[in-house]
């Protein structure tokens, strides 16, 4: 005897063809699912009597169509999923405006104040924890303008400070130094990486679903992933 397919099953697959509004997917979802139910209907109507298709067979071939269609609708909802988080980032960005960041860079700033010092900080990111972090500092010609001994640090992000002091004792001129950080332990030079101070003027989300912090004329822009510590 030969085996039917009840209706409700046909509609319950096929409710959606034909709704007017859906968008370019949708329709080229409904689509594939009408020829595919097409093609399933006319192999029911032209099977031999004598040799029906078995339940598991149509049972097969029915999950196949939902397993496309439940694709369909798991990349809509992956797409709006990242949709949301694209935005979430760009709103934590946005926080970020007018704060210091420290970020990687070997620049520390200098000015003056009533006859006072003050300096930007300068930061260390290393893998492991140093017993000496020897800095050095030198102008823009390169000349060593001072170098000291910052004692040690932890692992991860931490600051270093330096007091705006040239070696004789005198302050240093107003401007930008650069910094040169050698992290040692046991006596044995590590890996480090120097993170200078920067303020966030503005945030560009990107088409990619990324973020750019624009840090001003002298550090310019950069992913919000390179932000290793927010002051």
């Amino acid at each position: 005897m030969a085996t039917s397919i009840d209706s409700n099953v046909l509609n319950s697959v096929n409710g959606t063809v034909g709704q007017a509004g859906k968008a370019a997917a949708n329709r080229e979802s409904d689509d594939l699912n009408d020829r595919f139910m097409t093609l399933l209907v006319t192999q029911l109507k032209n099977q031999d009597p004598m040799n029906p298709m078995e339940n598991a067979e149509m049972t097969s071939q029915l999950a196949q169509i939902n397993t496309v269609s439940g694709i369909e609708k798991l990349n809509t909802t992956l797409s709006s999923i990242t949709d949301q988080i694209d935005q979430g980032r760009a709103l934590e960005a946005a926080g970020l405006v007018g704060s210091g960041v420290m970020v990687p860079g070997n620049k520390v700033l200098t000015s003056q104040v009533d006859g006072k010092v003050t300096t930007t900080p300068i930061g260390i990111e290393l893998d492991q924890p140093a017993d000496n972090v020897r800095v050095t500092i030198t102008n823009g010609s390169g000349q060593v303008v001072d170098q000291y001994d910052a004692g040690s640090a932890k692992a991860g992000v931490s600051n270093i400070s330096w007091d705006g002091e040239l070696s004789l004792g005198e302050a240093a001129p107003d401007g930008a130094y650069n910094v040169s950080l050698q992290a040692t332990r046991d006596e044995k030079p590590i890996g480090s990486q120097a993170l200078n101070y920067a303020q966030v003027g503005a945030v560009t989300p990107q088409e990619n679903g990324g973020v750019l912090l624009d840090l001003g004329a002298v550090y310019g822009q950069i992913g919000l992933n390179d932000v290793k510590q927010i002051l």
